[in-house]
Parts: structure tokens; C-alpha cells; sequence
């Protein structure tokens, strides 16, 4: 079991902890590891302060929570492919990933999350959005809940916005990728915490199935809204040595784009998750 020496501070009513009394670069025992993945599952995502952590580091303790898988359409480190860098250059305009999303949804088997490391920050700025999805469902109204029970989203990786985001990433491909579709109930259970999640984001969802645009726009237009609310939300500032891991289940995140002129280099590593139900 833990040894006891882990800190684990809520940093929002509605989702966030940041865990200290842990050394990430080491060999943590079995108690230590279950009992930080019951925080995230707690607090649907956490972060680590003041860690030095080598990609190698990085690696193993990701494998410690299930399977790394890769992530589409950008490639990893030459050295260590399975981490993908999140890169911003001084003089780029669009930030990856720069809007409200869960990852990835346009695949058939969403990751359970991610484990982001800070390499290199811009010296203000950069801050990420955290929104918990549980807690935007529970706060729908027992007509809105009746009607998204029985529907699908359809997820697309070509959306607009997210797909602008990853241009800059994508200008030395020879070859982009055709479009990744996916179809996923509008509100999932969570598989680990039974939680009802709603499961559908700006960054992804096109429509609903068996609907026209035209009838799905509107009640998209609301729920991406209300996913938006304050009072699901936290912010968190990074800095040298931060690490933030996220259940991409029962969470959505946005990386602000407020540093212009500033590079800022964050290290991925992405965990297998399963098929929505």
C-alpha cells in the first residue's frame, strides 16, 4: 500500500490537485502508484511541482497506468518516439491543440489520458484550462439528460479549428492524413468511476447520427456552451519542473494562446484508453 508520504492539495470545487511528498524520476512501489491513480480519478487531473524527470523517466512512469500509445498525425522525439513534443516557436501564430477538447475523440479508442511535461516555457503566459465533464452533465436538466441519452456524436479530426492547430506541426509532412471519424455516445459512462460523463467537444464532435447539421448545430451550440461554465473549470499556470497528467475521459483542457514571440516546448506521452460505452 501508499507509504503514506503523498500531499494531495485540491486546487478547484470542481476538478484539479496538485500532489506533493513524491519524486517522479524514482522507482515508486505499487501503493504510491494506486494511490496517485485514485486521485486522478478523484480530481480528473493532477500535477506534479519541481520535478527533473528524463524522457526515459517520463516513459516508465507512464507505463506504470496502462499502455503508451502514439499520437496521430505528429511524430514523437527521434530518440524516444512514443513522447510527441508540443511545440510553439516564437514565430508561429497557432498553439497545438488551441481549443476546448478531448483528445482524440475521432478515434474509435479515445486515450484514458496523458502525461504532459513542462521543457520550456515562455517567461509569462502559456497557462492550460481544465473543465470537468462529469460535473457538466450532472448540472443538465432531466429533459436535456432524457433527450442526450439515445444519441451519437460523430467525431471528426478534420474540425476547423483543431485541425488549424496543428498546421504549423504538420508543414513538413509529405503526406497529411485522409480525416479520422469516429462515432461515440453523446454521454458515456465512466469505466473505472461509473460517473455519467458528457462526451461531446468543440474541438471534434460535427453532429449527431441520424440528425442533419442543421437539427444538430443548435443543441451543439448549447452544449459546448454549458461545457464552457466557470464553475467547472480551473486554471493552472505552469512552471519549471510541472507535470500535468489528465483523465481524458471525464475532462476537457485548453492550452492558452496569449504568448506570442515566446517558445514554449511541452513533452507528451499518451495512455491507451478503451471504446466508449
Amino acid at each position: 500500500m501508499s507509504d503514506g508520504t503523498l500531499q494531495i492539495t485540491p486546487l478547484a470545487p470542481a476538478l484539479g490537485a496538485e500532489i506533493g511528498g513524491v519524486d517522479l524520476s524514482g522507482d515508486l512501489g505499487d501503493g504510491v502508484i494506486a494511490e496517485i491513480r485514485q486521485a486522478l480519478l478523484a480530481h480528473l487531473v493532477i500535477f506534479f511541482r519541481d520535478q527533473d524527470i528524463t524522457p526515459k523517466q517520463h516513459l516508465a512512469f507512464a507505463r506504470r497506468f496502462g499502455d503508451i500509445v502514439s499520437y496521430p498525425m505528429v511524430a514523437g522525439l527521434d530518440d524516444y518516439p512514443e513522447i510527441v513534443p508540443v511545440v510553439k516557436l516564437a514565430d508561429e501564430n497557432h498553439n497545438f491543440g488551441g481549443i476546448w477538447h478531448s483528445d482524440t475523440t475521432y478515434l474509435a479508442a479515445p486515450p484514458m489520458g496523458a502525461i504532459l511535461v513542462a521543457r520550456e516555457l515562455p517567461p509569462h503566459g502559456g497557462d492550460t484550462l481544465f473543465a470537468n465533464m462529469a460535473l457538466a452533465y450532472e448540472t443538465l436538466s432531466g429533459g436535456m439528460k432524457e433527450m442526450l441519452s439515445g444519441l451519437t456524436a460523430i467525431n471528426s479530426s478534420a474540425k476547423d479549428a483543431v485541425a488549424k492547430s496543428r498546421e504549423d506541426r504538420q508543414k513538413d509532412m509529405d503526406d497529411v492524413p485522409e480525416p479520422l471519424v469516429s462515432e461515440h455516445p453523446v454521454v458515456r459512462t465512466h469505466p473505472e468511476t461509473g460517473k455519467k460523463v458528457l462526451y461531446v467537444n468543440i474541438g471534434h464532435t460535427i453532429g449527431f447520427k441520424g440528425m442533419a447539421m442543421e437539427e444538430s448545430a443548435p443543441i451543439l451550440k448549447f452544449l459546448f456552451a454549458h461545457q464552457r461554465r466557470d464553475e467547472f473549470a480551473m486554471r493552472f499556470q505552469w512552471r519549471s519542473g510541472s507535470i500535468a497528467f489528465w483523465d481524458n475521459r471525464s475532462s476537457q483542457h485548453y492550452p492558452l494562446n496569449d504568448y506570442h514571440g515566446h517558445k514554449r516546448v511541452m513533452h507528451r506521452v499518451t495512455l491507451a484508453g478503451d471504446v466508449p460505452v
